[in-house]
């Protein structure tokens, strides 16, 4: 038995419909899309712009808007870097978060040595960033301000709409990372005044290694310089032939999404609230990481207090989750993101996230809350430090000893 699936932040099961959609174009329409002399390029082109047509009603855009890319990695690239490179003569100045994903963190660190200069606002508490504190950080060199609508680890969301109606006010694009987003909740690029928006087919039960990236075209045209040179695909944005049934794939998961997403958020709202409740009827000292009423509606992050981390998660090894980003599980370091939003390492490593999915069950929603309960009251009778906090001691003031 493989374990149950409860990380679907770190990518999503292909649904069979995708599939289905996408076999043709291995086999029979194998063309390239950007072969206009015969049959097989034109089927292979008409695909294409039919899924750009479908990711762009996902999110309120412009079929033409659409470029497609490798994955959100690579368009979160384009998009920062793009500007940077475009308008370097506007200004150097780019703002961002301190709980981006690595894909935009490590890109504005990379800008830095190019000679950019890069504000990473803090967030607060529950893990949103102060509007007030953006605002004063926007200078006359500012060129980009690059906020990611959901994180990957603690599921908040953004103040989307109030950034994207500064940004327009100040004369600043707008770049928002939306991979976790989008198809879960309501994006619209044009109400919210995004410019730039990153989205990726795997987070959303589409294949992995392909994406896309929403370029503003009016109100302001937005200009990217490529990071791929070669051929001019893409409105010369991304050089490369596209990867048809990839592409074909991302569309259909987005017509799938637009089609389902009110009835599934729903559906998937209640099973991590059931979750959650069960957590909170049968265990003291479990906290939530980040706000809940700013929140997609399938995470939910936990810290389970005097249980260390890595104990609890082998505990649970028939239990597919995860105590942070997929990008960053090869670390030992505590989450970034949870020590910003203010939780010391012990804390930090004893949080779990649960994604849950589309194909969950509430079968297994209640199976791995009496799992979960059961290892965590199992490692508690084994901790002094909870023995100590139940007689009632305040572990602040103890003075520790080395020996």
């Amino acid at each position: 038995m493989k374990p149950i699936y409860f990380d679907n932040h770190s990518t999503t099961q292909l649904d069979p419909r995708v599939l289905q959609a996408m076999l043709p174009y291995f086999t029979d329409l194998f063309g390239n899309s950007a072969s206009r002399n015969h049959a097989y390029g034109w089927e292979a082109e008409e695909a294409v712009e039919k899924s750009r047509g479908q990711i762009a009603s996902l999110i309120g855009a412009n079929s033409k808007e659409i470029v497609f890319t490798s994955g959100a990695t690579e368009s979160n690239n384009l998009a920062i870097k793009g500007v940077a490179e475009m308008y370097a003569e506007k200004g150097n100045h780019i703002i961002t978060s301190a709980t981006e994903h690595k894909a935009v963190l490590d890109t504005c660190k990379h800008l830095e040595k190019k000679g950019c200069r890069v504000t990473y606002l803090p967030v607060m508490g529950d893990g949103r960033i102060d509007m007030e504190m953006l605002q004063n950080a926007i200078t006359d060199k500012t060129i980009l301000i690059s906020i990611m609508y959901a994180n990957n680890e603690i599921g908040v969301l953004q103040p989307i709409a109030e950034i994207g109606k500064l940004a327009k006010e100040r004369g600043v694009l707008f770049h928002s990372d939306a991979v976790q987003a989008v198809g879960k909740v309501a994006v619209n690029v044009i109400s919210e005044n995004i410019d730039l928006l990153s989205i990726t087919a795997h987070k959303m039960y589409g294949p992995k290694g392909v994406g896309a990236l929403y370029v503003r075209r009016k109100g302001p045209r937005v200009q990217l310089t490529a990071q791929l040179d070669g051929g001019g695909h893409e409105r010369g944005m991304r050089s490369g032939t596209l990867n048809v049934p990839g592409i074909v794939g991302l569309g259909e998961a987005c017509a799938i999404a637009k089609a389902e997403m009110a009835e599934e958020s729903k559906k998937l709202s209640g099973m991590r609230d059931r979750l959650r409740a069960k957590f909170e009827a049968a265990l003291d000292e479990v906290f939530i990481n980040g706000s809940m009423e700013h929140r997609l509606p399938h995470n939910l992050n936990m810290s389970f207090a005097y249980v260390e981390g890595e104990s609890l998660l082998m505990g649970i090894n028939d239990i597919a989750v995860s105590s942070g980003s997929a990008c960053t599980s090869a670390t030992l370091e505590p989450s970034y993101v949870l020590k910003a939003l203010g939780l010391g390492d012990d804390m930090a490593h004893t949080s779990i996230r649960f994604g849950l999915g589309r194909f969950n069950t509430d079968a297994e929603v209640d199976y791995v809350a009496d799992k979960v309960i059961s290892v965590v009251k199992k490692l508690r009778e084994l901790s002094p430090l909870y023995e100590m906090v139940k007689e009632g001691i305040d572990l602040s003031k103890v003075q520790w000893t080395a020996h």
